[in-house]
This record gives C-alpha cells, structure tokens and sequence, in this order.
C-alpha cells in the first residue's frame, strides 16, 4: 500500500490514505497479510506523529507487543482501491491496551474495521507491565462506534486436529524487534489452509499472539475445521507461538 496523505487529530485519532496494490492475492484482493500489517504499521504511525518514536519508547523501556485481533471484512478491498484508513486508542481493559481501526473507501463506505489488543513490555527484562505504568502519554478512550466482534481467546480442541506441515521462520519473516512480523502471521495461515478455502474472503479473522517465534524457529501448524469456521495452530519450540480462526 502507497501512503498519500496522513491527519492527526487531538481526539486521538490519526488518519491516512492508501492505495491498495501490491499487497493483493491472485485474484487482486487485500490479502489478510496486508490487513494485519497495517495494524502495526498504523499504531506506530499514530505515535511516530505524536513524536512517541519507536526509539523514544525504547530508550523508556516502554514498547508495545500486538495480542489479539480481530477483523471483519465489510467488502473486501481490491487493487487500485484507495482506503482512507483511521485508528483510535480504545482504553484498557486488564493487561491490554486497546486500539480499533477502520478501513473506508472513497465514497465513504466501510470496507475492513479491525480491534486490537495490545500488551506493553519492558523490552530488557521482557517483563509484561500494566497500562498504568505507561508514562510516554495518557492513553485515550474513545467511545466512537464500530462494527467489529470484540477480540476473543480463540483455542483449538485437543481432539479431531489434522496436520497441515511445518514453517520454519526466515531471515525476511523478522520485524525491527528481530520476531517473526505480526503482518506476516496471516500469510503462514493463508498458505497452510485447505485448498478448498484459499480462494475465499473471510468474513471474520481472528488471532492470538502467544509467544515469540524467533530465526530458525520451526512451527508445527495443525488446523481444525469446526461449526464456526476453520481454526489453526501454530506450535513453535516454546510452546503455543499463535492461534488463529478463519470465519468464512
């Protein structure tokens, strides 16, 4: 996606405009890579503007890791498809920070909303801290509507799972955190589902971010296919790295 131009808001929303391109699938619609992407591309967007540089809140000790998501696609974007693309922090609620996002077309249409839910992490000690702790701002709350399930624990059964092969994590799967990029998560679902449900657009996507997977990791991923959609696992060397449901 190509940046054309960005808005910050005191009401803690920031706002940019994109063009869908090279980030589509085949048959030239977003893939769900690309929308998970932009969640982590934009929360740093919305701080970088508000001078919470990714290095200033190193140097603080105070950086974020991105839990859970969920997606809804309204209507999915295609190539040469412009978004006006807007996020908001969304309070606290436990040990996460919050932030909702929303995807419009030109004609003001709503075409992907996205909630998050993020941890904040000394990045020394790795130690997970409370909201509260953040001092690099307030964190806002907003109560601005959106048409997005909330984010969910998503666990596969122990019973009926089928086997769907191994990934292991490569020099360009890595972010500046030196982890597997949380954009990239969705590729490795995409590309391990049933054929039968690759072409389709999901209605609904959800995942889970439970562990770190690192250079060289190599993640078993084993799938089930339930009532409410398809649902897939990720197990690196550390335990659970990822759970995802795919709602088509």
């Amino acid at each position: 996606m190509e940046a054309f131009k960005q808005e910050l808001y005191e009401n803690g929303c920031f706002r940019q405009e994109e063009l869908v391109f090279r980030d589509c699938d085949r048959d030239q619609r977003v893939r769900v890579a690309a929308l998970l992407s932009r969640l982590g591309a934009f929360a740093g967007y919305d701080y970088d503007a508000r001078g919470l540089t990714h290095e200033l809140l190193w140097a603080n000790r105070e950086v974020f890791l991105l839990s859970r998501a969920s997606i809804k696609i309204h209507d999915c974007p295609h190539a040469r498809d412009v978004l006006d693309i807007t996020t908001w922090e969304a309070g606290a609620k436990a040990a996460h920070m919050r932030r909702n996002y929303e995807m419009r077309d030109r004609q003001g249409r709503a075409r992907v909303s996205a909630r998050t839910d993020w941890i904040l992490v000394d990045p020394v000690t790795r130690k997970i801290m409370r909201p509260s702790a953040f001092t690099a701002k307030p964190l806002m709350d907003s109560d601005r509507p959106l048409d997005c399930p909330e984010t969910r624990k998503v666990v596969l059964p122990r019973e009926g799972r089928e086997n769907l092969g191994t990934r292991t994590v490569r020099w360009s799967d890595l972010d500046g955190n030196g982890h597997l990029f949380s954009g990239n998560y969705g590729d490795i679902v995409w590309d391990a589902l049933p054929e039968d449900l690759q072409p389709l657009v999901p209605q609904e996507f959800h995942i889970n971010y439970s562990r770190e997977a690192v250079l060289g990791d190599t993640l078993t991923l084993e799938g089930f296919r339930g009532e409410k959609g398809y649902y897939m696992e990720g197990l690196g060397p550390r335990g659970s790295c990822f759970t995802a449901l795919c709602v088509f």
